[in-house]
């Protein structure tokens, strides 16, 4: 790697323009990847784009004529100092806000090259040029809310906010739900009949435990493999398989845990109230994120819970 205060003019024109040309595609990046469910913001960083590619010409005639037609490759990563980006433009589906973060230091971290290069160059024509770009980089950020502005009606950030939460419904709220219902109704059989049936805390903690852990395991990969997100957009598959398999266990879990109370009643009637409180958790997620009349849901939630732990007292107690 190069140290920045090595490069000649030549040099850091070469990288300038290596930057833009970067910055330029991931913009494009971005705006493919968001028109499907955020077009209006997809529509802001294809203006971005175009403003990059702009800057990229003005480098490379300058550069002809002080340098002649071969641009030699230097890269961002052949220079010290650069932040190193992670390539969050090709994950799909993209993130609003891991985009407008990514976008924001992009623009941050040019600008300082163009002021930095611009106080060591000695050419008066490049210099212009370079202060010029620190200045359009600095007013970047500026644009870029112009754009969101004129691009964003208020319509369009409603109708973004929705397709946000849609997706966030989809990817995280759904497999989590899904894991949480699991692990906190099908594991009422198993601890509360292995309770009642040996009346011993101890053992009714290892079932609990060994029951959580291993629907957790089954419903993660359950999960992954259903699809793998490209056509329902849900989001990869390891992800939401992760989310399941850890919101399944962490259900069992929840009233398994006071089972370490080696009092056997005390220990029952907390595990007791722990399951209430998780299946109130569970009826309001359904209400405020998969739009169920709270009675609806809670009566659905009670019902089952119902029914599985009174399957688990009766086959302990038999």
């Amino acid at each position: 790697m190069k140290n920045f205060e090595s490069l000649s003019e030549r040099e850091m024109l070469a990288i300038a323009i290596s930057l833009e040309e970067e910055d330029e595609r991931v913009y494009a990046d971005f705006a493919e990847g968001l028109k499907q469910d955020f077009p209006a913001s997809a529509a802001v960083f294809a203006g971005m784009r175009e403003e990059e590619s702009g800057h990229r010409r003005r480098l490379i005639e300058l550069y002809k004529q002080k340098f002649g037609e071969h641009i030699p490759l230097i890269r961002r990563q052949d220079v010290r100092g650069f932040v190193e980006r992670k390539p969050v433009w090709l994950v799909r589906p993209l993130g609003l806000d891991t985009v407008h973060k990514t976008a924001s230091a992009m623009e941050v971290e040019t600008r300082r090259f163009y002021e930095k290069a611009a106080k060591k160059t000695q050419d008066a024509s490049i210099r212009q040029l370079l202060d010029d770009l620190a200045q359009e980089e600095r007013g970047h950020e500026t644009r870029a809310q112009e754009l969101r502005e004129e691009e964003l009606r208020p319509q369009v950030k409603k109708d973004e906010e929705l397709a946000r939460r849609r997706l966030f419904v989809l990817q995280i709220v759904q497999p989590g739900l899904a894991g949480l219902m699991d692990g906190s109704v099908s594991t009422l059989a198993p601890v509360f009949a292995a309770a009642f049936a040996t009346r011993d805390s101890w053992d009714a903690f290892l079932v609990g435990l060994a029951a959580s852990i291993g629907a957790g395991i089954s419903m993660g990969f359950a999960e992954a493999l259903s699809d793998d997100g490209s056509l329902t957009g849900r989001g990869h598959p390891w992800v939401r398989g992760l989310i399941c398999g850890a919101m399944t266990a962490l259900g069992g879990i929840g009233h398994t845990l006071p089972f370490l109370i080696p009092n056997f009643h005390l220990a029952l009637v907390v595990a007791s109230i722990v399951v209430v409180a998780e299946l109130g958790v569970i009826t309001w997620i359904r209400h405020r994120y998969m739009d169920t009349p709270t009675v609806t849901a809670a009566m659905q939630v009670a019902l089952g819970g119902a029914l599985v732990f009174a399957t688990g007292v009766m086959i302990g107690s038999s």
